[in-house]
C-alpha cells in the first residue's frame, strides 16, 4: 500500500476584482454570503434564517418502549415462519437490553441470558404498568386499574 503524505488543499471559489482566486468562505468586496443554516432550518423568503428549537423525544418505536421498561419481567412472544419443530414459542423473563433489531432478557432463576431477533416479534405482556413516553407528550398518560 503507498502511503502519501496529507497535505490540506484551500479550495478556491470566485474570483476579486483584480481576477485573483479567493479562499472559500471569504466575502467579495460588494457580494453577500449566504448565512450559515443548519439543516432543516426554515428560512423566509428573502433568505432570513428563523431560530428554533426542536423538542427532544424519543420516537414510539418498539426498541425504544423496551428500553424505558428496563428491569422489567415480560412474557414475549414470537412466531417462527416455516419451522416443524415449533411454529410460535413464548418467553418469559426480564428485560435486560433493547436494540433495534433484538432484545437480550434473563431468566431470574437461572441466571442464562437470551438475545431474540425482533423479526419474529408478535408481542409483549407485562405484569405491572409500563413507562412510556409517546413523542410530543408530557410525561407519561394516567394509568387505570384494568382488574
Amino acid at each position: 500500500m503507498i502511503s502519501q503524505p496529507y497535505r490540506p488543499v484551500t479550495y478556491m471559489i470566485g474570483s476579486n476584482p483584480g481576477g485573483a482566486m479567493m479562499p472559500m468562505g471569504t466575502m467579495n468586496p460588494g457580494s453577500t454570503m449566504p448565512p450559515q443554516v443548519t439543516s432543516g432550518s426554515p428560512m423566509t423568503p428573502t433568505g432570513a434564517v428563523v431560530p428554533t428549537t426542536a423538542p427532544v423525544f424519543e420516537q414510539s418505536y418498539i426498541e425504544n418502549i423496551f428500553r424505558l421498561n428496563l428491569g422489567k419481567v415480560g412474557t414475549f412472544y414470537y412466531t417462527y415462519e416455516n419451522n416443524k419443530e415449533w411454529n410460535a414459542k413464548v418467553y418469559k423473563g426480564v428485560l435486560e437490553a433493547a436494540g433495534r433489531d433484538h432484545i437480550i432478557i434473563s431468566d431470574p432463576v437461572t441466571g442464562q441470558r437470551t438475545v431474540l431477533l425482533m423479526i419474529y416479534f408478535d408481542y409483549a405482556t407485562f405484569d405491572e404498568p409500563l413507562a412510556y413516553q409517546y413523542p410530543g407528550v408530557i410525561g407519561n398518560p394516567p394509568t387505570r386499574n384494568c382488574r
